[in-house]
């Protein structure tokens, strides 16, 4: 075996032994199968029923407001003090007191609860007094509310990518973002987690003085290249034991507690090419809302995404885009000599990462612009860029100009902290500063 790889052995077994790597790999999958599960499970979840006593003092909304599965109104002939005194002795969750000044315009209604019933009860609440008014002020006018009412329209509206090959398939663009963000995420987590370990462990060792043994019998770039490599197998590591591990767990979950879903969508596609293949679909108003659920959107946009495809270009980003940065943290780390001296080199290496999330908020608004192209190329920010970019689909080109542009910047970027390290591990006792590094530069050139 050679010399670096006797350091990456040292690297790897040493770092997967320790307590903390093991509890995180553990732990990782349970939070990460919550983050695709729990979503789902609480829009299955039944809201709780607020039961709503209603005083109404001006007399014009008598069982005019409309109620709905979650909320139910009741107009109860008592008065608002009456109705709060006994409060506590009903099963009422709220009351809605609407005052008689209401007749004169003054549209200040209030809720009394005994727990707080949610922004949803809020909203439902106002939405029916407002439309209630609405529909007064129209009669009042003479206009027609039955043919206002008719003109409102719900548009259902579905996003479709067509493939060169005039190929449709349904897609989902939040699912996607939400996906791409997630990725996008782990990144720059996996990123940050494993090259600050590559700098601790450069800091450790020139502290200790460890390393000037360690130089007398492997070189500076060995050592570099053999820490770098043997984090990063752990970091590897730890992410495909989190993927197999929150694969099983979804798997098993989802079977259980979201398989009937599954029946659900095809229930609904059967009947959908059934009423298709007689003419305009017409389905029954239960299927129509089914249809359109919240649940129903996203299982069907999870079921478009190339999970294999996504994951295997998840893996390429991770390793390219931590083997750039940490040999800049392995750079920083020979430079100083202490953590603390750290901080004025750090932000140069983070300010890209950090501008690839402030970016994504433009490619939520233009996936395909120009600032997304750019962004999702250049070296520095394409492994957070293009994790968000990849869902939404990515031209092969662009992502083959991607890949190959952090390959190259990998090169490029380890070859100088190479020349860095090279200086820098052996140096003690003095206050680095960014034109020393410069002169160390050209000295190894």
């Amino acid at each position: 075996m050679g010399k670096i790889g006797i350091i990456i052995q040292r690297e790897y077994f040493s770092r997967v032994k320790k307590k903390s790597f093991i509890i995180m790999t553990l732990l990782g999958p349970v939070l990460m199968a919550a983050i695709m599960i729990v979503p789902l499970w609480i829009a299955m979840q039944d809201k709780t029923v607020q039961r709503i006593q209603v005083i109404d003092d001006s007399g014009l909304f008598q069982n005019l407001l409309q109620s709905d599965e979650y909320n139910q109104f009741d107009f109860t002939p008592i008065n608002i003090f009456t109705a709060k005194e006994n409060f506590y002795s009903t099963d009422y969750n709220v009351i809605l007191y609407i005052p008689p000044s209401i007749i004169k315009g003054n549209y200040n209604v209030q809720l009394f609860y005994k727990k707080q019933p949610g922004v949803s009860t809020e909203m439902f609440v106002r939405s029916q007094l407002e439309e209630r008014i609405t529909d007064m002020k129209l009669f009042a006018n003479k206009i027609d509310v039955e043919l206002i009412k008719k003109t409102k329209t719900k548009i259902n509206l579905s996003t479709n990518k067509i493939e060169e090959d005039g190929k449709s398939t349904q897609t989902s663009t939040t699912v996607n973002m939400f996906i791409g963000f997630v990725g996008a995420i782990l990144i720059y987590i996996f990123i940050f987690l494993y090259g600050v370990q590559v700098m601790r462990g450069v800091i450790e060792e020139k502290t200790n003085r460890i390393v000037e043994v360690i130089i007398s019998s492997v070189r500076p770039f060995q050592l570099m290249m053999g820490k770098i490599v043997g984090i990063a197998l752990v970091g590897l590591t730890q992410f495909l034991l989190w993927t197999i591990l929150t694969f099983t767990i979804y798997t098993i979950t989802y079977t259980v507690f979201l398989g009937k879903v599954d029946n659900k969508i095809e229930q609904i596609e059967k009947i959908k090419q059934s009423q298709l293949e007689k003419g305009p679909f017409n389905a029954p108003e239960e299927i129509k809302k089914m249809d359109s659920s919240e649940v129903i959107q996203i299982m069907r946009g999870l079921k478009q995404i190339d999970f294999v495809a996504l994951f295997l270009c998840f893996v390429f980003y991770f390793i390219a885009g931590y083997l750039l940065y940490g040999a800049l943290f392995a750079a920083i780390g020979s430079a100083v000599d202490n953590e603390a001296d750290t901080q004025q080199f750090m932000l140069p290496v983070t300010v890209p990462l950090i501008l690839s999330f402030i970016v994504a908020q433009s490619i939520m608004q233009n996936p395909e612009g120009a600032l997304s192209f750019w962004f999702s190329v250049i070296p520095f920010t394409s492994p957070v860029v293009m994790m968000v970019r990849l869902p939404l689909g990515v031209p092969i080109w662009q992502l083959a100009t991607s890949m190959l542009l952090l390959a190259a910047g990998f090169i490029a970027t380890t070859w100088l902290a190479g020349k860095i390290y090279r200086t820098g591990i052996l140096m003690y006792g003095k206050k680095i500063t960014y034109s020393e590094i410069l002169k160390w530069l050209r000295f190894n050139s």
